[in-house]
Parts: structure tokens; C-alpha cells; sequence
């Protein structure tokens, strides 16, 4: 008798185990934002877009003069957006995680130098990046390696084209 209370219990535990389960990645799947896209899919064309880039840190994010924005370029090789940021401190990035940029150096992201204007006039020579995006809509992975040689992780997520 107590092997079958067990075994009922048991059962009940997993059903409600996988109903939980099951609910939240229903509720993930049904929420009201924009589901992820690829470029096809979003009906982009070749061609140049200005888009809204987010990070997940203050300590990685666009440089002020670009107003949460960066150059999207579709083409038959897929999508890049070009990012503007603050400073020289980050040295490269990487698509990806930061175990995986430790391991492929050859896939590091090399910056180009990007010259801002401030409000008061003054300008500024930073680092930029060609990041690709994987997809619209959605945070991807990506590495940064910071002056002193530590690599970290960041979300990244690329949103809102609109034709330049």
C-alpha cells in the first residue's frame, strides 16, 4: 500500500512538473513582443538600415552621439549592424560567448576607428564594431575583450529597421 501512495505521489509531483513546465514556455512563446526574425523573414532587402541596439550593461553599451542607434547592412551574406561605442577600452569583440572567443581567435572582431561629434562640438576618436546579427528582435551572444585581456559575456539585441 505505501509503495503505490509513493508511486501516486510520485506521479502527481511529474505531471504538475511538467504543467509548470509547460505553461511557462507556453507563456514565453505567446508573449505580446515581436517573435524573432531573420532578415528574409522580416521582408529586409539589401541595402543600409538604422536600427536600435541594446545591450545588457552599462559597462558595454553605444556611444551617446548615436542615440541608441547603429547602421544595419543587409546582405547576401546575411547581417552586420555597426556599433559606435565610447571609448578605445574594448579592443575586440566577438560573436559568441567568452569561452568560445578564448578558444577562435581567428574569429575575433577587429574595430574600426569611428570619430564622434559632441553637442559641444568637441570630437573623439573611438572604437566601433561590425557585429552579425543572427536575429531581429531577440538578445544574442556577444564577447567582449577589454583592454586588460578579460573577455566577457553581453547580450546584444538589434531591433526596429527602418531604410536609410
Amino acid at each position: 500500500m505505501k509503495k503505490r501512495v509513493s508511486l501516486v505521489i510520485l506521479i502527481i509531483g511529474l505531471i504538475a512538473c511538467l504543467a509548470t513546465c509547460g505553461c511557462s514556455s507556453a507563456s514565453t512563446s505567446s508573449s505580446a513582443s515581436s517573435p524573432s526574425v531573420s532578415a528574409s523573414q522580416a521582408g529586409l532587402e539589401k541595402g543600409d538600415y538604422e536600427v536600435d541596439v541594446t545591450t545588457d550593461s552599462s559597462m558595454f553599451h553605444l556611444n551617446e552621439t548615436s542615440d541608441g542607434k547603429g547602421t544595419l547592412t543587409v546582405s547576401d551574406e546575411g547581417m552586420t549592424v555597426h556599433i559606435t561605442l565610447v571609448s578605445k577600452k574594448i579592443v575586440n569583440l566577438y560573436a559568441g560567448t567568452a569561452e568560445q572567443a578564448e578558444a577562435d581567435e581567428a574569429g575575433w572582431i577587429q574595430p574600426t576607428t569611428d570619430t564622434v561629434t559632441y553637442d559641444d562640438g568637441s570630437t573623439k576618436e573611438v572604437y566601433g564594431f561590425d557585429v552579425p546579427v543572427p536575429v531581429l528582435d531577440e538578445p544574442f551572444d556577444v564577447a567582449i575583450l577589454g583592454a586588460k585581456g578579460n573577455w566577457y559575456d553581453h547580450k546584444v539585441t538589434v531591433s526596429s529597421p527602418v531604410s536609410k
